[in-house]
């Protein structure tokens, strides 16, 4: 049987790109998927609701089940509509993939209050309003005794978790999704929820036209040679990760080609104890030499 057999699946930003291809995945192995995207730039600017119609037909044209929603996913408005529209048309929600967001690189010290507040609403609002939407639809699930099997997955980048210089307002954002998921896996968990993130490298449209980036992510020549940055290539663990039998809770992956890797986060490195309040002149002489 297949992964996703019968489970129903919102992914948002699902028009292009990675979105695309795990929506195209997850229709593939059984889910009735709903594909949102408003079909923005890179940067969050006009909006095609055209996007998350084609690969809804795409889908259906390929013997799948799926709708498309162009809602805001960075509103609670917008999230709820999507919840509605997956209870309307398929009865239920199963999994919910967020996957939206935007970009707009600039070094920290050129950066607009606009460009900052941007790219928080558009990675971390985007994640935040369906995950609080849905969470509520589960939660109320489990109390009127019809407890869930449901799945998040969200979307963090390396950007946040080592860092990368230009994307401070996108990293800062990622890191933040990335917490949210830890946290999230402990809440929701008692309403038959589960909630990981993966951090996905592979060809986007915030990858593939900057400078250095995109020649290292371009498809290869030889079209017989694996595509290593082909953002299909993370469909899979995505899909596992919405599965009704999959175990993992609170992870963050990491996601590139035929690689997976598991993040541990931030730990405790070195300590020092006194035993009582430090001088300034004292932390000077045995932290200076560890730093």
């Amino acid at each position: 049987m297949s992964a996703l057999h019968d489970r129903v699946v919102v992914i948002t930003g699902a028009g292009r790109g990675l979105g695309r291809e795990h929506a195209l995945l997850a229709a593939a192995e059984g889910a009735r998927v709903v594909v949102n995207d408003v079909g923005a730039d890179a940067d969050g600017h006009h909006a095609d609701p055209a996007v998350a119609r084609a690969v809804a037909k795409e889908i259906r044209a390929a013997g799948g089940q799926a709708v498309a929603s162009p809602a805001d996913a960075a509103t609670l408005a917008g999230a709820r509509e999507l919840l509605e529209l997956a209870l309307g048309e398929f009865g239920a929600v199963d999994g919910l993939v967020n996957n939206a967001g935007i970009l707009r690189d600039r070094m920290f010290v050129n950066m607009s209050e606009e460009d900052w507040d941007a790219v928080i609403r558009g990675q971390l609002r985007a994640t935040f309003a369906p995950t609080r939407i849905f969470a509520e639809h589960w939660r109320n699930e489990s109390k009127a005794g019809r407890r869930p099997n449901a799945a998040v997955v969200n979307v963090s980048s390396t950007s946040g978790l080592i860092g990368a210089v230009g994307q401070t307002n996108y990293g800062a954002a990622k890191a933040g999704i990335a917490a949210l998921t830890v946290i999230l896996a402990q809440e929701l968990a008692r309403y038959g929820v589960r909630v990981n993130a993966v951090t996905p490298v592979a060809r986007t449209r915030m990858t593939q036209d900057l400078p250095g980036i995109g020649e290292m992510v371009a498809a290869p020549a030889d079209p017989g040679a694996f595509d290593l940055y082909h953002p299909g290539n993370v469909s899979p663990l995505v899909a596992w990760l919405l599965a009704a039998d999959c175990p993992a809770n609170g992870a963050v992956y990491y996601a590139k080609g035929g690689e997976i890797r598991q993040f541990m986060g931030w730990s405790y490195g070195w300590s020092v104890e006194r035993g009582t309040r430090w001088t300034v002149a004292e932390i000077d002489k045995e932290l200076r030499a560890r730093v």
